[in-house]
């Protein structure tokens, strides 16, 4: 595959991934090149101290991109998303890092439910 038909697959994945995690996991998610490479992220998501790679390949080297992951993560929980032609989206993660990763997204999901409710609250005059 040509250098320009790699990247344009790339840019696809993620924003292919982008739009998996806001329609299927329920958090904000864009293409972090979209808007300059901010943090050097390949997908910038709303849940703090996450960190996505994002390859969409036929072939992957597994233990090569989770140390791309890793040296892209700083002080974030690296993860690689990745997935096949008509394949569905795999997420892979350290072991190490798994216990950080649930507290992270339980503490996520539990403000989000606190912000809702506070919010119908505002609207129906609490």
């Amino acid at each position: 595959m040509s250098k320009i038909n790699s990247r344009s697959k790339g840019k696809r994945g993620e924003l292919e991934f982008s739009e998996f995690c806001r329609e299927k996991l329920g958090i904000g998610a864009r293409r972090g090149q979209q808007y300059n490479g901010i943090d050097g992220e390949d997908v910038v998501v709303s849940v703090p101290n996450l960190h996505f790679e994002v390859k969409r390949v036929q072939a992957l080297n597994v233990p090569q991109a989770v140390k791309q992951a890793e040296r892209d993560a700083g002080v974030k929980v690296p993860i690689l998303a990745h997935r096949r032609d008509r394949e569905p989206w795999l997420l892979t993660i350290r072991a190490e890092d798994l216990r950080r990763f649930v507290e992270i997204v339980g503490d996520y999901y539990e403000s989000e439910r606190e912000r809702i409710a506070a919010l119908i609250g505002q609207a129906v005059g609490r």
